[in-house]
Parts: structure tokens; C-alpha cells; sequence
């Protein structure tokens, strides 16, 4: 083991990996993943007194801004000399470092970046004391979280094949993206999956895709299939809007692209606008920003339920362990293992049976990355 306070940030590295695909996957924004084209991952080596740890970004332009050029860039150019020579145990100050580089603008900029990297140095500081994120916070309430199975897309003939693929897997629960159609074809989607699926947890994101006006009509018309929320179905700013969905909504409304920084789950909880908040660390920046987020909903009394990016298996492990000390009892949206194959975790990693993610227990992350694997995968972004 190494003592935490003689790490001091050597290098931070950057590599584009391009790996399979096994679904397509879209979301009312755009395209995510397709079938057939290699998914990019962001993946980020942080090293420090000879210990390295490793992290992820997503980089999905249909859901947020950053490309994986741009997430490239923003570490290497800007986020790496911020927090060169800096101690690694001191994640609070390289968060601030961070905003310097990189200003937060409304409340955050460059999530998906800064995450990477703060995701890398969790990793680091586990592995220099040779236990799991969790035993670093001293903080784990859960040893498993129950995954959700994405049904995207689908027209109302295709869901049942889609629910029945995840049943076969051993998932019961099922997360359906709506906003993609009309009204009366995402809510047909809806019904479908409902009769697929009777006894299932059951919820709907729309990823921003409705009025509020129609976002009230779509949560009446859904409130009869025992849906467990309505995820995003406004835009992320529509403060007011939010407000007053949450209070004619039969159905609880969920916050995700809303929550981006805890200062904007700060702002709906003073208007008495949330009724549950999604943890999402790529989102929010972080781990970091993240257990800050989580800690200030559950003292304000706000359920908290978890979501990921079409994580590969470094996300995925930052995400269980987040979820997992804040003892999120839901189904989450971690659906990377549906979507793409991590092929550079050649040793320890995730393990997923029957629909339910067991919390890592190795150092860090708790997933080993094959460097070698990783340069054989890496493409460059930047090439014209």
C-alpha cells in the first residue's frame, strides 16, 4: 500500500477506444449506439507514485454537448495541467481546479471530461490503499443493484420480442425511452411492454422530449400501467414547467438533465419542484460532485433513483459504488452491457446475473483495464 498523501499527479492520459456494439440504441435527441459501428469510449489513465487508476467518458452529442473530440481535448489541453503536481487525495481542490480551467457557465461545464478524470483518481487512491471506493468513503450500504432493461425504438409489434430478450437474460425490470414517436405511438410502446412484462418494475424517460402540456397529457394516459416514474419529459430549464408538472402528474416525476451540478437540485428543492432525483456520475461530474449531489437529496428528503450513460465497465463499477453507498434499492439505468462490450477489461470486473450487478469488491474500481488491449483499440479522434 501506498500512502495517500506522498501521491502527487504525474501524468494524465487520454485514449479514444472504439469498442463493439451489440444493439442500436437511440434516445429523443439522436442515435447512441448502432449495431454494426464500433461505440467510442473516452477512457483516461491518471498516474501518480507509480499507481495508476483508470476512467471513462461517454461521449453521446444527442445527449449532451461533448464529442469525444472535444472530450479529448478538453483533458489533455486544459483539465491534465490543471492538476499536474497537484496531491491526488485532494479531490475537492481539483474539482475547484477544474472550474478554473474550465468555467462552469449556467452550473456545470465539460461533465463528461472532468468525470473521467475524477473517476481515474478514485480508481488511483483504491488501488494505493488496495481497497474499493466504497472502503474509501467508508461508505457502502449495498453489496448488489438491480439492473433495468432498455426497450428503445420499438414499435408497439416489436416490444415484445425486446421485453421477452431481457426476460431471457433474467431482467424484471424495464425502462422504455418515449418522445421518439407521437404521443399515441409512445404510449401504444408503453402499453405493450406492460402486457409483456405484468409483474415488472415498469418507468419512462422521454430525455426532454415533451411540453409540459404534453407531458401532462402522456402521464394520464400512462398512469393506468403502474409506472414507477416519468424521467425528463421536459426540457432541463423549465424550472416553472417542472414545478407545475410535479403538481398534476399522476405519475412522480424523476430529474435527470435537469441535476447537472447539486446547485440545480438545490434550486428545485427551494421551489418545491422535484419529487425524485436521478444520481448519474458522468452527468454530474464526478464522483465527487456526485456524493454531494445524492447527500443533498437525501437530507431533503427527495428519492433518489440511478441512471448511467451507456457506460463500458469502468463507468458501470463508478456507478454501482455510488449507488450502492447511498443505498439506491431501485432499478437503475445502467445499460452498457446491453449496448457494447468492454474488451479492454481482460481481469477483474463487473459481475451481472440474472438482470442484478454485484458491487466490485477489488481495489479502486474493482476492474482491470489491459493497457495493451487498450493502445490496440485506441483510434485518434483528431485525424482529419
Amino acid at each position: 500500500m501506498t500512502p495517500l498523501a506522498g501521491l502527487t499527479i504525474e501524468a494524465v492520459e487520454t485514449y479514444a477506444v472504439a469498442l463493439p456494439t451489440i444493439r442500436s440504441f437511440g434516445v429523443s435527441g439522436g442515435s447512441v449506439a448502432v449495431a454494426g459501428r464500433p461505440s467510442i469510449r473516452v477512457l483516461v489513465k491518471v498516474t501518480a507514485g507509480g499507481v495508476t487508476g483508470w476512467g471513462e467518458a461517454t461521449p453521446i452529442p444527442a445527449w449532451t454537448y461533448e464529442t469525444a473530440e472535444s472530450i479529448v481535448t478538453t483533458i489533455d489541453r486544459y483539465l491534465a495541467p490543471a492538476v499536474l503536481g497537484r496531491p491526488a487525495w485532494d479531490l475537492d481542490g481539483i474539482t475547484t481546479a477544474f472550474d478554473r480551467a474550465i468555467n462552469r457557465g449556467f452550473t456545470i461545464g465539460s461533465p463528461l471530461a472532468k468525470s473521467a478524470v475524477d473517476i481515474a483518481l478514485h480508481d488511483l487512491l483504491g488501488r494505493a490503499l488496495g481497497v474499493p471506493v466504497g472502503v474509501l468513503w467508508g461508505q457502502r450500504r449495498r453489496d448488489t443493484i438491480q439492473l433495468g432493461w432498455i426497450v428503445s425504438g420499438q414499435t408497439a409489434g416489436e416490444v415484445a420480442d425486446a421485453v421477452a430478450e431481457g426476460g431471457d437474460l433474467g431482467y424484471r425490470a424495464f425502462k422504455v425511452k418515449v418522445g421518439l414517436h407521437s404521443e399515441a405511438e409512445d404510449a401504444a410502446v408503453v402499453r405493450a411492454v406492460r402486457e409483456a412484462a405484468p409483474d415488472a418494475a415498469l418507468w419512462v424517460d422521454a430525455n426532454q422530449g415533451y411540453t409540459v402540456d404534453g407531458a401532462l397529457r402522456m402521464a394520464r394516459r400512462l398512469a393506468e400501467y403502474d409506472l414507477t416514474t416519468f424521467e425528463q419529459p421536459l426540457p432541463a430549464n423549465d424550472v416553472a414547467g417542472q414545478r407545475r408538472l410535479r403538481e398534476s402528474s399522476p405519475i412522480p416525476v424523476a430529474l435527470d438533465e435537469s441535476l447537472r451540478h447539486p446547485s440545480d437540485l438545490a434550486t428545485f428543492v427551494k421551489l418545491d419542484a422535484v419529487d425524485v432525483a436521478i444520481a448519474k456520475v458522468q452527468r454530474s461530474g464526478g464522483l465527487t460532485l456526485s456524493r454531494r449531489l445524492c447527500a443533498l437529496a437525501e437530507d431533503a428528503g427527495v428519492r433518489l433513483m440511478g441512471s448511467g450513460l451507456t457506460d463500458s465497465d469502468l463507468g458501470l463499477a463508478a456507478s454501482l459504488h455510488l449507488f450502492a453507498a447511498y443505498g439506491i434499492d431501485t432499478p437503475v439505468d445502467l445499460n452498457g452491457r446491453q449496448f457494447l462490450t468492454s474488451s479492454y477489461a481482460t481481469g477483474a470486473t463487473v459481475e451481472v446475473k440474472d438482470g442484478i450487478a454485484r458491487v466490485p469488491t477489488g481495489p479502486g474500481l474493482g476492474v482491470d483495464v489491459d493497457e495493451s488491449v487498450v493502445r490496440e483499440l485506441a483510434v485518434d479522434v483528431l485525424a482529419c
